[in-house]
């Protein structure tokens, strides 16, 4: 079962959560739940953890390769990224892109999201390699993407839920 942290707290009432941090799993659940609901809890949550991570999940060499498809699509090929990869230290951005090494870093909390997503924030990530800031120029870029309106909005909701979460 791996790692496993008990977040016991007085002020949750009923609900139980289960999330990952790096190879820990965190459970929170309330106070006075009895160790063998605390068992079942944490099994049923783990289980469930682990069936959603043996799903299919692209890899760094699959971003680099779908960049490049991004980049030759959208952007004509003018954004040439020397490394794309997945980070988990990312909580408060969707990906980051440094211009000096032409690297791209998308967070791993994007894994699992709907491809048209991912390719948004990747495409978003891209123009930075053309256009270093948020400037009409580089809107112009993004926005050739079809789906830019419908993927922002996707990450807003998301947002939105995450802040919202107890």
């Amino acid at each position: 079962m791996g790692d496993v942290e008990i977040r016991r707290s007085a002020r949750r009432k009923r609900t139980v959560r289960a999330y990952r941090e790096g190879d820990k799993t965190i459970v929170l659940m309330p106070a006075h739940l009895s160790k063998a609901e605390e068992e079942r809890h944490v099994r049923s949550l783990v289980e469930r953890l682990d069936r959603r991570e043996q799903r299919v999940r692209p890899s760094d060499d699959d971003l680099q390769v779908r960049a490049g498809q991004l980049s030759s699509t959208w952007l004509e090929g003018r954004a040439v990224p020397l490394s794309v990869r997945w980070v988990s230290n990312q909580n408060s951005r969707w990906g980051s892109c440094t211009s000096a090494d032409r690297s791209i870093r998308l967070s791993d909390r994007l894994k699992g999201m709907p491809e048209w997503v991912v390719d948004y924030v990747l495409l978003h990530e891209l123009a930075h390699l053309i256009e270093s800031n948020h400037s009409k120029q580089f809107w112009a870029l993004v926005d050739a993407y079809p789906d830019t309106a419908r993927a922002k909005a996707f990450l807003e909701g998301v947002s939105w839920q995450q802040r919202s979460a107890p």
